[in-house]
């Protein structure tokens, strides 16, 4: 885990609300040198906290998209079963998101397809991929609530800290 300062967290945060912003303008909004600002970027981008920029979609506002939560319960827990599942769901482009779980089920997907029928074609499929899926459950998303940033506020007392750290 890397240590995080004050300079840190609030270039993630930043980054968090606005991820297309210039480089010189995120320096100046964390009050730092743009030369300072980009080491710790880089530090941030290689140890893997910051993931990737990009532009959220909403799937509702594209033409009769359906958006779809699937749960999955694995039929067997051997390391390979997993793998062979999460293998199988890397290569599904309307799998937008997939979450390894703890509690009654194994994975939580997120899925995005044209409409129902092409979601329930896209079912057929992965079934009959021998994924080992033992069971899964469909809720259809009606509308999107919240979308938002990590609470770095809320799990900054767990982070490494290294207060000392300046630049």
């Amino acid at each position: 885990m890397i240590a995080l300062d004050d300079r840190d967290l609030k270039i993630l945060t930043v980054l968090q609300a606005d991820g297309r912003m210039t480089k010189a303008a995120l320096a100046e909004r964390v009050n730092l040198s743009p030369t300072a600002c980009w080491e710790r970027l880089q530090r941030l981008e290689r140890a893997g906290l910051i993931t990737g920029y990009e532009a959220r979609l909403n799937p509702q506002l594209l033409g009769g998209a359906a958006e779809v939560m699937m749960s999955v319960e694995l039929d067997s827990h051997k390391a390979q079963d997993f793998k062979v599942f999460e293998d199988g769901i890397h290569n599904i482009p309307e799998v937008v998101d997939c979450w390894a779980v703890g509690g009654g089920i194994d994975y939580l997907l997120r899925i995005v397809t044209s409409d129902i029928k092409a979601y329930q074609t896209l079912v057929d499929e992965i079934l009959s991929a021998e994924l080992g899926v033992r069971r899964y459950y469909t809720y259809v998303v009606t509308k999107s609530i919240k979308h938002g940033p990590v609470p770095l506020a809320r799990v900054e007392s767990v982070l490494p800290r290294n207060p000392r750290r300046v630049g």
